[in-house]
């Protein structure tokens, strides 16, 4: 948000917000607050943010979540004078698949971990077998659009107390694993399709990627953990990797692409068709890839002119704001009607 307000076209912004929790810490931050509906369907979300694009009169929609029920209407929001961050509806379905994105990725010649997805107790101790015989330490994640949850690290050791002694891991023993999907299918709740893949030590690499329509990378920026530190990595092979996600799925505007190091390879993990939480931390490369995208939207022309600035060792650290409390706040009366933007 603070990236948009400071533009470098010194463009002044409206930023409305919806969300379906009324605390999420976006809707105190921005200008003008609205719930988003829960559980519903893809139809039922749409008319919901067509609704609010229309009463509000939004200029761009910045979607970080629901794609599939906005990427197929377009058209629709263009009717009513809003432009839509998307990225084509097909590229949104294969990438809300972590196995369907291995299977694309990997036939276009993209390097993927050995996985496999399982989905009963059998299943999942064939893969472990299958794939311990690497040696590696292994892991598994829900197959589907889950974010970091239900992420966790296979280990049958016996807790220590040196475990104790450092930050806790996400990890859980084969067999409590194998336990709860037999407890699950028992109990008839429906089967949750985990990916069983090696686990990667080294510092994930995430890449934020400004692309054209139709798959044109225009600017790449790998970044990885490290820590309390963020690094911001000149990685050829890294932005190499995202530029083919990018050009195959022909993804548009801003998307993210992750990976880790296996056997000195960068080897892909994901990627999502939309912005990442951390690309806020771009603004260190001499870069606003927020407004950027939002040039690039409106008039076809991003204004980039440079490359960024790479070598960046950020630190996080906690910052501290007030903000104002309750929803559909009416926008700061100096605050003159430019853009606005709506971000779920």
């Amino acid at each position: 948000m603070r990236l948009l307000r400071e533009n470098p076209d010194g463009v002044e912004v409206s930023i409305y917000a919806s969300n379906v929790d009324p605390s999420a810490v976006a809707l105190s931050a921005c200008d003008v607050a609205g719930i988003e509906p829960r559980h519903v369907s893809n139809e039922e979300y749409a008319q919901f943010a067509l609704e609010f694009c229309r009463a509000h009169r939004i200029d761009v929609l910045i979607p970080p979540r629901r794609l599939d029920a906005l990427a197929g209407r377009i058209a629709d929001f263009a009717a009513i004078g809003t432009a839509v961050m998307c990225s084509p509806l097909a590229a949104v379905t294969a990438l809300t698949s972590k196995v369907l994105t291995y299977e694309i990725a990997g036939a276009a010649g993209i390097p993927v971990p050995p996985w496999r997805e399982v989905t009963t107790a059998d299943e999942f101790h064939t893969a472990v077998d299958e794939l311990s015989l690497t040696g590696e330490t292994l892991c598994i994640k829900p197959s589907g659009e889950y974010s970091a949850f239900g992420f966790r690290i296979l280990d049958d050791r016996p807790l220590t107390m040196a475990n104790l002694r450092v930050a806790p891991r996400p990890v859980a023993s084969v067999e409590a694993v194998a336990a709860a999907m037999r407890r699950a299918a028992a109990e008839g709740e429906p089967a949750l399709p985990l990916l069983v893949m090696p686990f990667l030590e080294g510092p994930e690499i995430s890449i934020d990627c400004l692309s054209a329509p139709g798959g044109e990378l225009l600017v790449g920026i790998p970044r990885a953990k490290q820590g309390r530190f963020r690094i911001l990595l000149d990685d050829p092979a890294a932005v190499d990797i995202a530029r083919h996600m990018v050009e195959h799925f022909e993804l548009a505007y801003l998307t993210n692409t992750q990976l880790r190091y296996r056997a000195g390879q960068p080897v892909l993990l994901e990627a999502n068709p939309r912005p990442s939480a951390g690309l806020f931390h771009t603004e260190f490369a001499d870069m606003n890839l927020p407004w950027a995208a939002v040039r690039l939207l409106l008039q076809g022309d991003s204004g980039l002119r440079e490359p960024p600035r790479l070598g960046a060792r950020l630190a996080v650290a906690e910052a501290v704001m007030e903000v104002t409390a309750g929803l559909d706040r009416p926008v700061p009366s100096g605050l003159r009607r430019s853009v606005d933007l709506v971000a779920g």
